[in-house]
């Protein structure tokens, strides 16, 4: 729908206070282009003016700014997508613009943190409950913006003991990691207050008051923020309170920042314990070592070994995609916007494909032709002639584990293996094999009975009997050549179709 900027109103819970950095890029962008992705709008019920729904705040506010300076039609007339108003319409909203901000430009510490504790109180009036941390975190989870319980504390302990003292730099961008600090130098402060007040004359003052005071003067350019600094005020006015030598309670302070990293590392999930390192290798003496010749390089085989290394990010890139069975239920918008809240916590994001699958997939099976990767099919054995020949020869490795090798005979129509009568006095086992190869290779039809069998034997095969799991079941490297076998009849099957990679 077409609205105009009087018909407009930005979000009134929007998490962003500050200008966003990005302000004149964007200007610079609608002047030129125009408005390329319009904010999507709605209204909340009994109200007259429509709303910006999730994200599109700067974005209004550039549009106003450039029609108060331009009276150009095409900044006070916009083309809108309209969104009716949900059932839990604040919290969709509020979440909805704490994630659009983290994907179009990083929120600070404190913009971040008030927004959630925004959340917290929407969720409150909606559950009519107080919610601790931890269900906090669950609920904002499932609406789209994950903040970890961790991170949570942190921020509400950022809005009640910081931000009343130090806002400036809060909003300037003081970080996470600075935050942290801080609130952990606060802890530091209160047990370090608690054991001394009253023991020395003017212990009355309250701690609270006394953190605001310290922290006051340090309230200026958050480039120019030490927490070194505030420690070591902190630390003279205390001492200076207390009639305390400094040395004597800049050690309480460091012994208690060292009992909390303790607790802290205590409660984290236990890390493994590695090995000491090898010592390293001594060095040779110099004389031993003067008359060594210069290793002579062979150019040609230099040449081919640079070649070798231009081409492997090419194939590399080649075998990922072959890696990539079907899109993940994802988007690039909600990656992006895990990326920067990872990236804002410090914290780990999810697993990377494209980094690690190279790493992750690789199996090792033996046999004729051993199985490094399970998927990947190299482009010298996608003809359907190797691919037969490598089938057959799993299909008889598998047969051999049960003792059916004469079993199986290669052909060269079908997948590439028929399955011929097995022996009468073969173990249940081997019979459930040949069933399960015969089945595979397409050439044969079970009969009603060897169907029920292979009905009954087909969990034993792959999981095995919970009475005796490895006996009964196949050994884990004919799975990996049955899935082997299967990824490649597959790859047949598509070819003989006429099927390429680009259409997988």
């Amino acid at each position: 729908m077409v609205v105009t900027l009087d018909q407009l109103r930005p979000y009134d819970h929007d998490p962003r206070v500050k200008r966003n950095p990005a302000w004149d890029d964007i200007k610079a962008s609608i002047r030129e282009r125009g408005l390329d992705a319009p904010p999507a709008i709605t209204r909340r019920p009994g109200e007259e003016h429509f709303i910006i729904r999730n994200g599109g705040n700067t974005r209004l506010a550039i549009l106003r700014e450039l029609w108060g300076e331009t009276r150009e039609e095409r900044f006070f007339r916009i083309t809108c997508l309209f969104r009716p108003w949900p059932e839990r319409g604040e919290i969709i909203a509020l979440t909805g613009h704490l994630a659009e901000n983290e994907l179009r430009g990083n929120l600070t510490f404190i913009e971040r943190a008030l927004g959630v504790e925004k959340a917290r109180e929407f969720y409150e009036q909606e559950t009519g409950a107080i919610l601790n941390q931890s269900e906090l975190s669950k609920r904002l989870t499932t609406d789209g913006y994950p903040v970890p319980q961790s991170q949570i504390s942190r921020m509400q302990d950022c809005v009640r003991y910081l931000l009343p003292a130090i806002p400036n730099i809060l909003y300037g961008g003081l970080s996470r990691r600075q935050v942290e600090q801080v609130v952990l130098l606060r802890s530091v402060a209160e047990r370090a207050w608690k054991r001394h007040d009253g023991q020395h004359d003017g212990g009355a003052t309250g701690f609270e008051a006394f953190f605001q005071e310290a922290l006051l003067p340090f309230d200026a350019e958050a480039e120019e923020f030490s927490v070194q600094r505030v420690q070591d005020e902190l630390i003279g006015q205390m001492a200076e309170l207390f009639g305390i030598d400094y040395d004597t309670l800049s050690l309480d302070f460091t012994e208690g920042e060292s009992r909390h990293r303790a607790l802290v590392s205590q409660l984290s999930p236990a890390m493994p314990v590695l090995p000491p390192p090898p010592p390293l290798p001594v060095a040779p003496p110099v004389q031993a070592v003067r008359n060594v010749p210069a290793p002579t390089v062979d150019k040609g085989s230099a040449s081919r070994t640079e070649a070798r290394h231009d081409q492997e990010p090419e194939n590399d890139n080649a075998r990922l995609q072959h890696h990539i069975i079907s899109p993940a239920p994802t988007t690039e918008r909600l990656q992006s916007i895990q990326r920067l809240v990872a990236d804002q916590l410090g914290e780990a994001t999810s697993p990377n494909f494209e980094r690690n699958v190279l790493q992750a997939i690789p199996v090792q099976a033996g046999g004729l032709y051993p199985i490094s990767d399970v998927w990947y099919i190299d482009p010298g054995l996608d003809t359907p002639e190797r691919l037969r020949i490598h089938i057959g020869q799993f299909a008889q490795e598998i047969a051999n584990e049960a003792t059916l090798g004469d079993a199986i005979v290669a052909c060269e129509d079908g997948i590439g293996f028929i399955c011929m009568p097995p022996p009468a006095t073969v173990s249940r086992m081997a019979s459930a094999v040949w069933r399960l190869l015969a089945s595979v290779s397409g050439h044969e039809t079970l009969s009603a009975a060897n169907q029920q069998h292979l009905a009954v034997d087909l969990p034993m095969l792959l999981h095995g009997s919970p009475a005796n799991p490895a006996a009964s079941r196949l050994s884990d490297t004919a799975l990996v050549k049955l899935f082997r076998l299967l990824r490649l009849a597959r790859r047949l099957v598509d070819l003989e179709a006429g099927v390429t990679y680009g259409d997988m």
